[in-house]
C-alpha cells in the first residue's frame, strides 16, 4: 500500500554506514553486509494457515517435581501446559544439569528458567542465583516475573541495573538476596567496587546473549565468567549462536544439555513493506499521515540513535500524537513509565532505539516502523518481531531512501 517503486529508484540507493549508539559501554560493531530492501518485503501468511502444528508437551507443570505452593502460583498466572522450552528445559534444570537454550524471544524462556530455580531456593534457602540480561528493561521484565511467580514464598531479589539510584540498589543487596537480576555493566561496577563476591553465586543465568555480544559486552562477560565459582550450574538462553556467542558457551558451561525450539527468523505472521522516500521532509510527512490512520492503533517506531529518537518523539508530540521514547539517556524510571503508559495503550506510539527490540513483552502492536533502516538484518528480524504475536497478524514497515 505505501510501497513507491522499487525497480525505479534501486539504481540510485546508496546504503549509508551507520555508526552504533555512543556510549562507553557499548563497543561499534561492524555493518553487516548491504541489506537489499527486497528483504523488507513479504507478505504475511494468514494466521490460521501459518500456524506451527500444535506441539505437544510430555508434562504438565503438574507433573514437575516442584513444590506445591510454586505450582499453585503457576496456575493462578493461567499456565497449564508448558510451552516447548519449558517442556524441555526445566527438568535438566531441575536435575542440576548445564543448559544451552537456543530458543526466539517470546518462546517463555524466562518461565523455563524462573520455575525450576524458585524450586531449588525453596529447597535451600542459602542459594543464590544470579541472572544477567542485555538490557535494563529485560532484566526488570525478569524481576516482575520472578515477584509473580514467587508470589508469598518468601523469595527475595535485588535488581542491579544502569539509570536507577545505586543507593537502593547497594541497600537491596543487603538484604542477602535469593536472586540478583543485573545487566552486565552495572554488575561489573558493583563487583569492582567489592559489593558483589560473584564466588557466592553457584547458579547462573545468561540471558539473550546474542544481544549482549551485539551491543559491545562481550569482554565484559569474558570478565564475569572469569570470577565465577567452577563448581555451578549454567543456564544460557540465545536467539542466535555465532562464533563469539560459541566461545562464550565453550568457556562458560560444562557438558550441557542443549534444547532448540528456535522458530522461522522472520515471522510469517507479519506483513513486511518498505516506504521509498526522497527527503527527511517526505519521510516525516508520510510518517504522520499513516499514524492518523484508524489502525495504527498502537506503532513503535524504531531510530538509530538516542538523539534522533528523542527529536522524533518531540515532533510526533508537538503535532498532537500521543507519544513517548525510550532510550540510553533516559533514566530507567522514566523508561519504565513510558514502556508501562505504552503497555496500557495511554500512548499510541513508542519510538526507541534498539533496546526495545528484544525480550519486551508487549501485547496488540499494530505496526512497527524502521523510521531509521536497521544496522543488520538480525537487528530487523528482532525489531519486527514485537508485532504480529500471540496468533494475530501484524505490519512492519521499512523506510529506505
Amino acid at each position: 500500500m505505501f510501497r513507491q517503486s522499487y525497480a525505479r529508484n534501486q539504481s540510485h540507493h546508496p546504503f549509508r554506514s551507520v555508526g552504533r549508539r555512543n556510549s562507553s559501554h557499548f563497543a561499534p560493531r561492524a555493518r553487516d553486509a548491504r541489506v537489499e530492501p527486497t528483504r523488507y518485503i513479504s507478505k504475511a501468511t494468514a494466521v490460521g494457515d501459518a500456524a506451527p502444528e500444535a506441539y505437544i508437551a510430555t508434562h504438565q507443570f503438574a507433573d514437575f517435581d516442584i513444590a506445591p505452593e510454586l505450582k499453585a502460583n503457576i496456575v493462578a498466572r493461567g499456565y497449564t501446559a508448558p510451552t516447548p522450552i519449558q517442556d524441555q528445559v526445566i527438568p535438566y534444570v531441575l536435575n542440576g544439569r548445564d543448559v544451552v537454550g537456543v530458543a526466539n524471544t517470546g518462546t517463555g524462556k524466562t518461565a523455563a528458567f524462573l520455575v525450576p530455580l524458585i524450586d531449588k531456593i525453596m529447597r535451600n534457602r542459602l542459594s543464590k542465583v544470579l541472572v544477567i540480561a542485555p538490557t535494563r528493561e529485560l532484566a526488570v521484565q525478569i524481576d516482575d516475573e520472578l515477584r509473580l511467580f514467587s508470589r508469598n514464598l518468601h523469595i527475595q531479589s535485588a535488581l542491579v541495573i544502569g539509570g536507577a539510584s545505586m543507593g537502593n540498589q547497594i541497600w537491596k543487596l543487603k538484604q542477602h538476596p535469593n536472586f540478583l537480576i543485573s545487566t552486565p555493566g552495572r554488575l561489573k561496577d558493583f563487583v569492582g567496587q567489592g559489593l558483589i563476591a560473584l564466588s557466592d553465586y553457584k547458579t547462573i543465568v545468561l540471558d539473550e546473549v546474542d544481544r549482549m555480544v551485539d551491543i559491545g559486552f562481550i569482554t565484559d562477560i569474558r570478565y564475569l565468567i572469569s570470577l565465577l565459582p567452577k563448581d555451578r550450574q549454567s543456564l544460557f538462553f540465545s536467539a542466535t549462536v555465532s562464533g563469539s556467542v560459541s566461545g562464550i558457551i565453550a568457556s562458560f558451561l560444562k557438558d550441557p544439555v542443549t534444547i532448540s525450539v528456535k522458530v522461522r527468523e522472520t515471522l510469517a505472521s507479519v506483513d513486511q513493506d518498505i516506504i521509498r522516500v526522497r527527503s527527511k521532509e517526505e519521510k516525516m510527512s508520510m510518517l504522520q499521515t499513516m499514524l492518523k490512520k484508524q489502525e495504527f492503533s498502537k506503532v513503535l517506531i524504531f531510530g538509530r540513535t538516542k538523539w534522533n529518537v528523542e527529536k522524533l518523539a518531540r515532533n510526533l508530540a508537538q503535532n498532537g500524537f500521543l507519544v513517548g521514547s525510550i532510550h540510553g539517556n533516559k533514566s530507567q524510571g522514566q523508561r519504565m513509565r513510558v514502556l508501562a503508559d505504552f503497555k496500557q495503550n495511554r500512548l499510541q506510539i513508542l519510538v526507541a532505539t534498539d533496546v526495545a527490540s528484544r525480550g519486551l513483552d508487549i501485547n496488540d502492536v499494530s505496526h512497527v516502523i524502521n523510521f531509521d533502516e536497521p544496522q543488520s538484518y538480525d537487528d530487523y528480524v528482532h525489531r519486527i518481531g514485537r508485532t504480529g504475536r500471540a496468533n494475530k497478524t501484524g505490519t512492519a514497515l521499512t523506510f529506505v531512501g
